[in-house]
């Protein structure tokens, strides 16, 4: 085999070897945010039912409700542009 041969031989090789490590890396980042992607719906149910109540509760149980609405919310839009970051 001559030099040119095994030196693209070698690169073909090289680059296999990354694109599989790549592909295992690539599988896991998926499971990993499809779980977290998971949590943020979730939290996004509740969130959805905080509003609701919103509307059927006294004005001092409102603003307790409504804070913790807040807080759930930038969690959930925090998460959100976090798995955003990994795309």
């Amino acid at each position: 085999m001559n030099d040119t041969r095994k030196r693209t031989d070698d690169m073909v090789n090289e680059i296999r070897c990354e694109r599989d490590e790549l592909q295992v890396k690539l599988h896991l980042a998926r499971l990993e945010l499809g779980d977290e992607w998971n949590k943020l719906e979730e939290k996004l149910v509740k969130l959805e039912e905080k509003a609701k109540e919103l509307g059927s509760v006294t004005a001092e149980s409102s603003q307790n409700i409504g804070a913790a609405a807040k807080l759930l919310g930038e969690e959930i839009r925090d998460g959100f542009k976090e798995i955003g970051k990994h795309l």
